[in-house]
């Protein structure tokens, strides 16, 4: 039985840095040491201040506070790291292709190689290596090769362990997750390795929580669980734009199909579209890995859902400029988010990037407020779609950090995130600082509708007439 004592974890991002400080408080006796090349991320997660740790999730930082310098550590000697530890855990980025077979659609899985090939080249002891990336189907077996292949004679074993986090409750999502899944070999030391990796999830997890499967079954199954949910955001939408067209109110077709206990209530909120580092990533590389099989109806199927989507924040955007007379050139319009959900930093594909761009295109004028998003990732994002240069994206964007200067002088307001703090804010004051017509554009269905009408706002909703 192997009793894993050190763990190491390559990635200090939005799944290993949060995923292994639940680890480290939840199993004392386990030294658990983060690893990144990024200096400046690694010396924030060290930052005196907790409040200045890289990632904002709630309650993300109490966790560190307890574990950080007792069992848990945040390193960029990834060499020491990964030789002392008997467990390796592989988080670092899968994001989808930009060049060569696959561009558009398949992971690229660049940085997984060369973790792959790091760790054979320091290990001197037999280490059980756990893919916590969102990869592919079959990945573990490149992984595998690539260790047997060019390492010292040690042995490894492959798991697959995805992870389910929600940004925004990705601690609650640890702390008590539906399941755990961890797939590997079904040999007697492949299945020596799943029950060590199962004694570290079940100091805090039911045993009956904890699914074992083969690598394969695993590795799908985190494609297909964000694939699931993604391709019911897409449905909800792609039914509100008809809500839009025969005064009916998708919100009352939500709450009337969602309490069928065969689909449930759960990601049936309407909306300007999902975002998020893992849904259109994962389901891209599903339909990368159907056509790879000449799977070409399933291909379709699955594209589809990125289709509407992508449709649904054109449509937003576009409604922005159908309301505004059919122009927004040198019209100020103010966004109420920029993070792809709330409770997060994240903005990785957030709808907020591609509706600025949209209007970017046209000439507006955009200011953005976030509670947790910078100014820099803010033109980050635009720069990194190369639809026109920086300076240019300088002089169209502007970002506040107070809401109400932001929506000064403002022609229009777009809610692009549902933080809760825009439902409490004084909307009258507002109103009052607003050009007129004031237009409320609400791709979340957050404002209270009814509230914002009295006072005299003009608001836009998803999914309803009115």
């Amino acid at each position: 039985m192997t009793n894993i004592k050190k763990i190491c974890c390559i990635g200090a991002g939005y799944v290993g840095g949060p995923t292994m400080s639940v680890i480290a408080k939840k199993c004392p006796d386990i030294q658990v040491t983060v690893v990144d090349l990024n200096e400046a991320r690694i010396a924030a997660w060290n930052d005196e201040d907790v409040n200045n740790i890289p990632i904002y999730e709630p309650g993300l930082s109490d966790v560190v506070a307890e574990a950080r310098g007792r069992n848990l550590f945040f390193s960029t000697d990834v060499e020491k790291a990964i030789d002392e530890a008997d467990m390796v855990f592989i988080s670092v980025n899968t994001p989808t292709k930009t060049y060569g077979a696959g561009k558009g659609q398949a992971a690229d899985l660049k940085w997984i190689e060369l973790c792959a090939r790091q760790i054979a080249q320091v290990a001197k002891s037999d280490k059980i290596i756990v893919e916590k990336s969102t990869l592919p189907v079959r990945t573990a077996e490149a992984l595998k090769d690539i260790l047997h292949n060019t390492g010292n004679g040690v042995k490894f074993q492959i798991l697959s362990n995805p992870e389910f986090l929600a940004e925004g409750t990705a601690m609650e999502d640890l702390d008590a997750p539906d399941r755990v899944l961890i797939g590997g070999d079904s040999t007697l030391e492949g299945q020596e390795a799943v029950q060590a990796l199962v004694d570290v999830y079940a100091n805090w997890v039911p045993r009956e929580r904890i699914l074992t499967t083969n690598v394969w079954s695993s590795e799908l199954s985190k494609l297909t669980a964000n694939a699931f949910l993604a391709q019911r955001v897409s449905s909800i939408n792609s039914l509100s734009e008809l809500c839009e067209r025969t005064e009916a109110d998708i919100t009352e077709v939500a709450r009337a199909i969602g309490t069928d206990s065969r689909i449930g209530p759960k990601f049936l909120k309407a909306s300007v579209g999902f975002g998020g580092s893992c849904f259109q990533k994962d389901i891209l590389n599903l339909v990368y890995i159907a056509r790879s099989y000449g799977l070409q109806e399933v291909a379709d199927y699955w594209e589809q859902v990125i289709i509407m989507n992508d449709h649904q924040k054109r449509r937003f955007a576009n409604k922005i400029i159908q309301t505004s007379y059919n122009t927004v050139n040198g019209k100020k319009i103010a966004f109420l988010g920029w993070a792809f959900k709330k409770d997060t930093n994240d903005t990785r594909e957030s709808a907020a990037i591609y509706v600025a761009d949209h209007l970017l295109n046209e000439q507006a004028q955009v200011a953005v407020y976030d509670p947790k998003v910078e100014a820099n990732q803010v033109y980050g994002d635009l720069n990194y779609l190369r639809t026109r240069d920086a300076e240019e994206n300088k002089a169209g964007v502007s970002v506040f950090d107070d809401p109400y200067e932001a929506c000064k002088g403002a022609h229009a307001i777009a809610v692009l995130t549902e933080w809760d703090e825009f439902k409490d804010y004084d909307w009258q004051r507002i109103y009052d600082s607003m050009l007129k017509p004031a237009n409320v554009f609400d791709g979340r269905n957050l404002l209270d509708s009814k509230k914002l009408r009295a006072i005299g706002f003009n608001v836009k909703t998803i999914g309803s007439s009115l």
